[in-house]
């Protein structure tokens, strides 16, 4: 829900820097991949050392470029089914990067190992969700439920870190409650995706037996 509304919001604000870079003769794919090797660095780069309000910041001005190239294909005429295999598998990446660099601060530098665990429960249950959505896509049904999406966990994640280290801002716990909120929302929308195919799978065995 969150990325449908969202994504509405910023693709009329990217929708002149769009028109803009085209007219440079920058392409959609370059775009992508800059901005995934931006959240990328942005992630392992500071949060490991617990520098989580400056890596929020520098992985959000990267992380628009998910928006930004999906509105540049569709304004040069460009989508195609290569630039979202392309964006669909860098986003894998980048949300490893983020829930793989609190993961090592808290195993590390935090001396968190409870929250170590939550992070990495965070990464695989947000990378099966995206997989079982693309792989019932390809069998021909449709997986797209969950009350967590990439959208809110990345979301959640990002604004949760940053606000914990917020200047003159001091909200305890949120970080914690946050990470545990999308572990469960997303095992949560796995399991709802699980269900939700193995009902229309029988269905159709059914009918055509």
């Amino acid at each position: 829900m969150l990325n449908k509304y969202a994504r509405a919001f910023f693709t009329s604000i990217f929708t002149p820097i769009a028109r803009t870079l085209l007219k440079w003769g920058v392409s959609p794919d370059a775009v992508t991949l800059v901005g995934t090797l931006g959240v990328v660095a942005g992630a392992l780069a500071f949060f490991p050392r617990g520098e989580f309000f400056v890596g929020t910041l520098v992985i959000t001005a990267f992380i628009f470029s998910d928006l930004l190239d999906g509105t540049m294909a569709r304004m040069s005429n460009r989508v195609s089914k290569w630039g979202a295999f392309l964006d669909s598998t860098l986003d894998r990446l980048g949300d490893a990067a983020v829930f793989g660099g609190l993961a090592y601060w808290f195993a590390r530098g935090g001396n968190q190992p409870v929250m170590f665990v939550v992070c990495m429960c965070c990464l695989v249950f947000g990378a099966v969700v995206s997989y079982a959505r693309a792989r019932a896509e390809g069998l021909g049904v449709d997986a797209n439920v969950g009350i967590v999406e990439r959208a809110e966990r990345l979301v959640g994640a990002l604004v949760a870190t940053g606000l914990s280290q917020f200047p003159g801002i001091h909200v305890p716990y949120i970080q914690a409650v946050t990470l545990w909120a999308i572990a469960i929302g997303s095992f949560t929308t796995l399991v709802q995706r699980v269900m939700l195919v193995r009902k229309q799978l029988l269905k159709g065995e059914a009918v055509s037996a």
